[in-house]
């Protein structure tokens, strides 16, 4: 199993709290997810993973789940064809812990729906 690079991780306060103010969010299944495209030159598309302790008081299950959140999107990161990148928020939001392949599943409709959203600035 491959992990994302530094660059293709979505991290610091100052850019998650610029992604949760001005990115747009919405709903695919079990996975809620919040979007911002970036216009700043950056090199790649950078991504995070939630799971609450809310739905999993155990970190074992949240470690499970936040696995197979990561290793959905990098196998189906092709799905996102923006000509500028994007920051992307996944937060997993069910009671029940899903397979894989319905997060896969999930996670390809997600990168497909922000491909088709695009509108270019200006």
């Amino acid at each position: 199993m491959e992990s994302l690079s530094k660059q293709e991780r979505l991290y610091g306060k100052s850019a998650i709290a610029n992604l949760l103010k001005e990115g747009r969010f919405a709903h695919e299944g079990m996975l809620k997810f919040c979007w911002l495209y970036r216009t700043d030159g950056a090199e790649c598309n950078r991504m995070m993973v939630s799971v609450s302790k809310r739905f999993f008081k155990r970190a074992v299950k949240r470690n499970l789940l936040k696995r197979r959140l990561r290793e959905a999107y990098r196998k189906s990161k092709d799905f996102l064809t923006v000509p500028c990148h994007v920051d992307l928020m996944l937060v997993y939001n069910d009671k029940e812990v899903a397979e894989y392949k319905d997060i896969k599943l999930a996670v390809e409709k997600i990168l497909t729906y922000i491909s088709n959203k695009y509108e270019p600035q200006g």
